[in-house]
């Protein structure tokens, strides 16, 4: 039996969700109106699955979803909401939620989600798991900039002002002519920072500069 707590601060909600939450391998064990009681009713009940509305009035779904991560056995949350924008998915995920679905999601979705999220599955709506997967990428991205970043510390300035000039395209004739030196002295430049940054050739030095130059600044 999969024990289920609904969490919503509309009576209505939570009694439609009670009428869909009726097959033999789901029962509601409680009901809470906002996110503080949800943490209270999860301590004396200790359901599988919660489903948590995010908009609630004192401590809010996603405040309550942290707590709730927070305890010693947690409970797998879907988050549900009529607001399902990208900041919202992103901030019920990163809250710790298993799903996350649309207030207007079919019955058969809910009773999948809950079974999903009992099982140690994810359940996201076809919206949130775009969003998410998104984000994924991003962060990704995000991350290999940070790194490129760091690995261009090592290079000397003069080894700097070689690879970005590489990154915008000059040769090795236009560096030297740039910088006021031999071509011989570009050539011992590059190959010394192409040996620091572990690559084998101009584009690898090329995208490693494009990369640390798409970085976010961190502002501290």
């Amino acid at each position: 039996m999969i024990r289920v707590l609904v969490v919503d601060d509309d009576p209505m909600v939570r009694l439609l969700l009670r009428t869909i939450l009726r097959p033999d391998d789901i029962e509601v064990v409680a009901e809470a109106g906002d996110g503080d009681e949800a943490v209270t009713q999860t301590q004396a009940h200790h359901p599988d699955v919660v489903l948590m509305d995010l908009r609630m009035p004192r401590v809010d779904g996603i405040r309550a979803t942290e707590l709730l991560r927070a305890l010693p056995t947690p409970p797998g949350v879907i988050a549900m909401t009529s607001f399902d924008t990208e900041s919202v998915i992103l901030d019920a995920v990163r809250a710790g939620a298993d799903g996350f679905l649309a207030k207007d999601s079919s019955p058969d979705q809910i009773v999948a989600a809950v079974r999903d999220v009992a099982a140690g599955e994810g359940a996201l709506s076809p919206r949130a798991a775009r969003t998410v997967m998104e984000q994924v990428s991003t962060d990704r991205a995000a991350a290999a900039s940070r790194d490129a970043q760091e690995r261009l510390r090592v290079l000397t300035e003069r080894e700097n002002d070689v690879a970005l000039a590489v990154a915008a395209g000059r040769s090795n004739g236009e560096i030297a002519r740039e910088l006021f030196v031999s071509e011989a002295t570009v050539k011992t430049h590059l190959a010394r920072a192409m040996e620091k940054l572990g690559v084998a050739g101009r584009v690898q030095v090329a995208m490693l500069v494009a990369l640390a130059a798409s970085a976010v600044p961190d502002h501290g």
